[in-house]
Formats: structure tokens, sequence, C-alpha cells
């Protein structure tokens, strides 16, 4: 899952990345409030941690454009205020939760956590066909053959991604934004390399699952030989 830190703190910033990265969640950052709003409107994001106090736009201002949008994404706001109006203000506004700074990481890592649980989106074991897909271990196992395997984070995002939107044909531009973000580093045949990893790890656990790439449309994950039953 992807999530967004609007934090101008960049020492701050930096520290929740690299935790949130070990719970394997992805993970960007702004520092400022125009690049935060930019990020935060392409809907991309699962969770966004928004600081309020930002240059050039506040997290106020951020929320309420984010909400006008329909942007659809959880919102954990962050400010060294802790006053019961500023706490109302933001959840007015549509925040989800809110957490006073200074804070213990390991809060504000339990904040997510349960935020996202809590989304219609997501569970810890993520099943289609034979496939069950542990969100939490990047465990993935077929229950055909009793059979697992560990899978990297590439990886993990791209199958999570196909598994909990099956039987659609997902375009390569869709598939960067959610998996690579904004991440300009990124080879032209990236998502190919990394498909094929994923068909070579089905193939290992002997799952009936596959990825089949649609000429000029994109890729979609499906069972071979079967209909998945609703």
């Amino acid at each position: 899952m992807r999530i967004l830190i609007i934090e101008d703190e960049f020492n701050l910033a930096d520290a929740i990345m690299n935790r949130l990265k070990m719970e394997n969640y992805s993970v960007d950052i702004s520092v400022d409030g125009e690049d935060g709003l930019y990020n935060a409107l392409t809907n991309i994001y699962d969770l966004v941690v928004l600081d309020v106090m930002l240059p050039y736009k506040s997290g106020y201002e951020i929320l309420k454009q984010m909400k006008e949008n329909n942007i659809n994404s959880k919102v954990i706001m962050l400010t060294a205020k802790n006053d019961i109006e500023s706490k109302l203000d933001c959840f007015e506004l549509g925040s989800n939760d809110y957490l006073t700074k200074p804070f213990h990481m390991e809060e504000l890592v339990a904040r997510i956590n349960i935020q996202l649980r809590h989304s219609d989106n997501n569970v810890d074991i993520i099943k289609y066909g034979d496939l069950s897909l542990n969100v939490r271990t990047a465990i993935l196992s077929c229950t055909s053959s009793n059979e697992s395997i560990e899978i990297m984070k590439k990886e993990f995002l791209l199958l999570e991604y196909f598994m909990r939107n099956p039987n659609l044909v997902i375009s390569k531009d869709v598939l960067y934004d959610k998996v690579w973000g904004f991440d300009n580093n990124i080879e032209s045949n990236s998502i190919e390399v990394y498909i094929s990893f994923i068909r070579k790890k089905l193939k290992i656990i002997n799952s009936n699952v596959n990825i089949k790439a649609n000429r000029g449309l994109g890729y979609k994950l499906e069972v071979l030989n079967e209909q998945v039953k609703e």
C-alpha cells in the first residue's frame, strides 16, 4: 500500500518514511504544501500523513481540496496544537485521525495500521483463485498445492494491486502510478521485468493464476481454464 507524507521537517519525514518501509509500505515525501497538494490529488495514495503548518499551503487547505476533489485517501493530521478547536477543525474538514507533536513513532505506525485495516479495500489476507497473499508478511501461498513463497517489494505492490482489481485490464500507466509513483529513475521495461518475476513465482508454487498481457491495453490477472467464483 502507498503512503504520502506531507511534512516540511525533512528529518522527521525521513524518519517516518524509513519506519513505514519496515512495515512494507511504499512511501513518498512532499516537503511543502504546493507539492503535497499536487501529489495528494493524484489519488494514488491509500493514506496521507499531513502536517498542518506547511510552506505555501497549509494542511487545512490541502485537506479541504482533497475532499472537494473526492480524493478517497485516509488522512492523519500532524500538528503542534493540542487545543480542542484545532482537533475539531481537522475532523470537520474530513481528517480520519489527529496526532499532536511531539509523538512516539510507534503510535503513528499503530494509527496508520488501524486506518488502513479499517479501509474497505484492505484486509490482511487477499485471495484470488487459488492464491492467498498476506499483506503483512508478503508471503504468497497457493491453496491448491499448499506451497508458499516470499515476494519482493515491487512484485508485492504489483500483485497486490492486481489481486485487488481482478479480471480488469490495467494499463501500464496506471501500474506505474500505483507502484512507482513519482519515482523517475525507472527503466521503460520495469513492469515487464517484474511481471516476469511474478509469473515465475506463480509457476514455482503451482498456481492456476496467471497475468495475461492484452496487447496495447495492459495486463489482467486471471485464473487459467476456469471461471473465478464470485
